[in-house]
């Protein structure tokens, strides 16, 4: 299971002659020159068993999840449709290999294509082994440049680091964080405080958890070297789970915001009559159901990235309406709320679900030693933002505040447009980007060139997204689903699943100071768990039969 670095590494040259060279030694079949030449360079490796373990897309779709790569687009078996640059803002955060010949067209890939199953399956971090090189080489790494994402490894800087981080933390959970005061009371407030601090610190471990030995690069390499392959089924199977549930939660978020704009909008279909909420969800669908189609995501990962942006827009709408407009009622609230304090706990959970993500962020920065204090600044600045978002929010609105502040706002107030305007776009970019890995995923259980694979591939993505509207059209309390995803998926994606893994790994080499802080992070995120995810289904089973 743990194979070294030498035994899982190989160095293609870009120069010709150099290129030949290693060939040759390759064809004479001298296996300990052949070992030796190969062990030399470990800049490029070949497949190992992490990266050709299910889920092996996961790498790539988290990738495009969390940053910000060069848009290439193939849409329904089409070529790529445009070519709009390679770097926006920051650099993808995929594990690159080192540059291979100018020559070597850019990646262009469709929807679907049957031809490349094979290579669909593979990681987006794995070339073919050295004896795939002799021959027609040229032709084999054109091949692999066209069907892998081929790009520099290691380029992310401190400052680009920061953008992606608090671009995967600081997401629509901040619309929630007023209402997490008013379910909880002030006294709330702490467990954001202590679940940042936490979720800060877990944040630390998975960063050893990578470094324990070679080859893991993602958080279900993580769970397979602590727990076996069933450690990865498992950690894989919440990952998805918690992005599923949020795309249910964007369906919501569109069909609330919208129907706040449009209050008197409807449809009538026979004898059927369509609200503002179900209108707009179903509209919003439709809508949405083109982008997750493509192949490429890239386009949507530049717009995601803009998340910062909007997330910044949407606060300053708040504290304009608060300060400058001096609307809202100015009330003191309450100290603390214990029937519904559990509530909170989840949507404050909910606000740090970024870890997801924080492996791939480690493995693709420049400097490595920069990462705790990337993730410190992040945790910082995205803390001091939800605690003023709450304080302000709870202090206009009092016991009235909402699930979403935004649905708050005072209506024909221009700050209170652009604030309802950017959530409703937001999401869209969002929606795709977080469905797909799900996809992805389901889309590896197709028997290999299974001449139906595209088929499949648009039936399940299309399930996929009737099952979100569905959903959240059953349970459409955008704070109750919140709230029960951060206290179910959530606690263990974030606080859990790190301590467990990392003591697993380091166990017996470790300070029991460490096993200490690791088995209380455990037992407060059970705890919390536990009562937030009762006290959320027992909301959400009043509200729709109360």
């Amino acid at each position: 299971m743990k194979n070294s670095v030498s035994d899982r590494s190989f160095y293609i040259e870009s120069d010709d002659e150099d290129e030949e060279k290693d060939l040759n030694n390759v064809d004479q079949g001298n296996d300990s020159d052949d070992s030796h030449e190969w062990n030399d360079h470990d800049a490029m490796r070949k497949p190992s068993s992490y990266s050709m373990a299910w889920p092996q897309s996961y790498r790539q779709s988290i990738d495009l999840l969390g940053s910000v790569p060069s848009p290439n687009i193939g849409f329904l078996g089409t070529t790529s449709l445009s070519r709009l640059g390679s770097s926006f803002i920051v650099p993808p955060l995929i594990k690159r290999h080192p540059p291979v010949p100018d020559t070597i067209p850019s990646a262009k890939k469709p929807l679907l294509q049957p031809t490349d199953i094979d290579d669909q399956r593979r990681s987006s971090h794995s070339l073919h082994p050295p004896h795939l090189l002799r021959g027609s080489t040229r032709n084999v790494i054109s091949k692999v440049a066209h069907d892998h994402e081929v790009h520099f490894s290691g380029q992310c800087t401190f400052g680009q680091a920061v953008l992606n981080g608090i671009n995967a933390l600081c997401g629509v959970g901040i619309l929630s964080t007023p209402y997490a005061l008013k379910e909880g009371g002030w006294v709330a407030l702490s467990v954001l405080f202590i679940f940042s601090a936490f979720s800060f610190y877990t944040g630390l471990l998975l960063r050893h958890c990578l470094d324990s030995e070679p080859g893991l690069e993602t958080y279900p390499d993580i769970g397979q070297a602590a727990f076996g392959t069933s450690g990865r089924i498992f950690i894989s199977v919440i990952l998805y789970s918690e992005l599923y549930a949020c795309c249910i939660e964007y369906i919501i978020l569109e069909s609330d915001n919208l129907s706040s704009l449009f209050p008197n909008a409807h449809l009538s279909l026979g004898g059927l009559e369509l609200n503002p909420h179900v209108l707009f969800a179903i509209l919003t669908t439709l809508a949405i159901l083109p982008t997750v189609y493509l192949r490429d995501l890239r386009i949507l990962s530049y717009l995601s990235a803009c998340g910062v942006l909007a997330t910044t827009l949407v606060v300053l709408c708040l504290f304009w309406v608060g300060l400058i407009d001096n609307v809202g009622i100015h009330s003191k609230g309450t100290t603390i709320n214990l029937a519904t304090f559990p509530v909170a706990m989840g949507l404050y959970g909910y606000c740090y679900s970024g870890h997801a993500v924080f492996p791939n962020l480690y493995t693709a920065m420049a400097n490595r030693n920069q990462f705790p204090a990337v993730l410190l600044v992040c945790f910082a600045l995205c803390t001091v933002m939800y605690a003023a978002v709450a304080i302000m929010g709870y202090t206009m609105f009092g016991e009235y505040t909402l699930s979403q502040y935004t649905l708050n706002m005072p209506q024909g107030i221009v700050a209170t447009k652009l604030a309802v305007w950017t959530t409703v776009v937001n999401p869209f970019t969002k929606y795709a980007l977080s469905l797909t890995p799900v996809a992805k995923c389901l889309e590896e259980l197709i028997p290999l060139n299974d001449p139906k694979f595209n088929l499949y591939s648009i039936f399940i993505r299309t399930m996929l997204v009737v099952s979100t509207l569905l959903v959240g059209l059953s349970v459409p309390f955008f704070g109750l689903v919140m709230s029960l995803i951060g206290s179910l998926l959530t606690m263990f994606v974030s606080l859990i699943l790190p301590s467990a893994c990392f003591l697993k790994i380091k166990w017996g080499k470790i300070s029991q100071i460490q096993v200490a802080l690791c088995v209380t992070v455990m037992i407060v995120a059970v705890v919390s768990s536990a009562f937030g995810s009762y006290s959320a289904i027992s909301e959400i089973i009043e509200q729709l039969f109360g």
